[in-house]
């Protein structure tokens, strides 16, 4: 379950009745979509129905079997989400577009990368800025994903941006290549990778074009700085330099 704090109110009104169930915004959203496949308990605050959950009230439980056909809470939660109104308050409202202003700034930044300068990633303070000089204003009720394409037509006459995913050729010493290499391997899309000679590790891996330097960070952390990491543009080519 989640907490009071985390859930909004989803209301439904039939039969002259009052219903309210308290649920996670995103789950609640996914329900109305028809596209929530968690569980359920996981994703309310209460198993129960309300007449006003504020208050506590509970309806009675002949309302409950004539608008329902049943007085179970995990049946009834779902359609009143489905069918009801989602009920969110002004400070849960800034709280959501908070988050998803977040949420859509991490998407970019690991994503989109500056056509004019070699692709290299854009940082998320610069990202921020953008967003904020094109005047984009977050959808606190859609997903993220469904607003990433509107954000990046805001975002192109104030900033070079496109999305890209880039391969990159990691090569670790031999000192290094046993426990090393395990962690690179799940940065991104392994394309191709070869043990040498001397005992190193060499792999390609393709991920988004903006976390290129995480993976820089990544390789020096396994191996103490005495990696190495490059960009290729033909991912048959893992020679290192």
């Amino acid at each position: 379950m989640i907490s009071l704090d985390e859930a909004v109110t989803a209301r439904l009104e039939s039969h002259g009745e009052r219903f309210e169930v308290l649920i996670d915004p995103d789950a609640a959203l996914a329900m109305k979509r028809g596209e929530f496949d968690g569980d359920l308990e996981d994703v309310i605050a209460a198993e129960d129905v309300f007449e006003n959950a504020s208050r506590g009230d509970r309806p009675a439980e002949e309302d409950l079997k004539t608008v329902f056909g049943t007085t179970v809470p995990l049946e009834i939660i779902p359609e009143v989400v489905e069918r009801g109104e989602i009920q969110i308050t002004a400070e849960q409202r800034e709280e959501m577009v908070e988050r998803k202003h977040n949420q859509l700034v991490t998407t970019i930044t690991r994503n989109a990368v500056n056509p004019q300068m070699d692709d290299s990633p854009h940082p998320p303070d610069r990202i921020e800025r953008a967003l904020e000089e094109a005047g984009f204003q977050v959808d606190p009720m859609e997903p993220v994903e469904n607003q990433v394409d509107d954000a990046l037509d805001a975002l192109r006459p104030v900033i070079p941006i496109r999305f890209e995913e880039v391969t990159m050729a990691v090569q670790l010493p031999a000192d290094y290549a046993g426990s090393g290499q395990a962690q690179i391997r799940e940065f991104g899309d392994l394309e191709r990778e070869e043990w040498q000679n001397d005992g190193s590790w060499v792999g390609v891996l393709t991920f988004p074009a903006g976390l290129q330097n995480d993976l820089y960070d990544l390789v020096n952390e396994v191996t103490s700085g005495e990696g190495d990491a490059r960009v290729l543009k033909d991912k048959d080519d893992i020679r290192t330099r």
